[in-house]
């Protein structure tokens, strides 16, 4: 089995108190900033009702007598730290979040970037405490659902315990997914595949499948795609000027959905390795009944995408 391009958490046993005071310092300072100007206006709850709803889950009987608590949270705050005792799991009502492992000097490895409808903790369950930190990446707002209360809904209808089962696939499926990515695909794939994925998650928010923006920082996308920075961001202006999408900053554009999904790399053609100024090659290798052809140069301007 091929090795994992991050190092697996530690056990909690073994967790050495410099990386804990790391982890608390910097939860407290972050959760500590962001509280400020919080009310009590903030909190809020749902019924049984709207959670089916935010689930797409069928009605339930006396549903609105069930209810439970809301948390916002504002960009930067901590949801829980990996060794926290686990005590609920939280459904992403709207927001984005980052999934995080933290090594012993702090490096962050992304697990994940959660977004609406969501499961959060689940990791949780295995040792009583949560095995991963979970911060919020925008403003968030989510539902605390205490897991004991979870079973016993689980145990009263067949329908939450079906549910939550297929939470826990779900989260497998991705994981085999985000393997399989790392170990098949090259750069450019996948950050295609990732867009991909991120277009599918706003289509079924009822957003725009072809634009939206970026939540995370170019470094967040790399470690959860096993790339450097430079690389994520090589791969974004391969892509562009593949002319299968458009980026700006964060926000992006999908011009070619399905050549995104099936893309395996990008070839640049010769003429562009050597000089990626046309301007400049122009002006050394083409003649000059050749300069006033654009469509001839604009036939080497345009990389070469291999969907096979």
């Amino acid at each position: 089995m091929a090795a994992l391009p991050f190092k697996l958490p530690l056990p909690l046993s073994s967790t050495s108190p410099s990386l804990h005071l790391m982890m608390s310092s910097r939860r407290e300072e972050t959760n500590a900033i962001a509280a400020i100007g919080q009310s009590a206006h903030d909190r809020g709850w749902s019924s049984l009702s709207e959670l089916c709803e935010l689930l797409g889950l069928p009605e339930i009987d006396k549903a609105e007598d069930i209810q439970f608590q809301h948390k916002r949270m504002k960009a930067g705050q901590w949801i829980f730290s990996s060794g926290d005792k686990f005590e609920s799991v939280y459904i992403v009502k709207s927001g984005c979040l980052k999934a995080l492992l933290l090594d012993e000097s702090g490096h962050e490895q992304i697990l994940g970037f959660p977004l609406r409808g969501d499961v959060l903790g689940i990791d949780g369950m295995h040792a009583e405490r949560y095995a991963s930190h979970m911060v919020a990446l925008t403003e968030c707002e989510l539902v605390v659902v205490p897991f004991s209360d979870l079973v016993a809904l689980g145990r009263q209808y067949a329908l939450m315990q079906n549910w939550f089962y297929g939470a826990i696939g779900r989260e497998l499926v991705r994981e085999h997914a985000i393997v399989a990515l790392l170990g098949m695909l090259g750069a450019e794939a996948r950050v295609a595949r990732f867009l991909i994925f991120l277009s599918e998650r706003f289509q079924a928010m009822g957003c725009s499948a072809t634009h939206f923006n970026l939540h995370m920082t170019r470094q967040e996308m790399g470690s959860y795609l096993g790339l450097t920075l430079e690389t994520v961001s090589r791969s974004l202006s391969a892509l562009q000027d593949a002319r299968l999408i458009t980026i700006n900053q964060r926000a992006v554009s999908l011009l070619n959905i399905e050549l995104l999904r099936t893309l395996k790399k990008i070839q640049i053609p010769a003429p562009l390795c050597a000089n990626r100024h046309i301007e400049n090659v122009q002006q050394q290798i083409l003649p000059s009944a050749f300069k006033r052809n654009n469509s001839i140069w604009s036939s080497l301007a345009i990389p070469i995408l291999v969907n096979s």
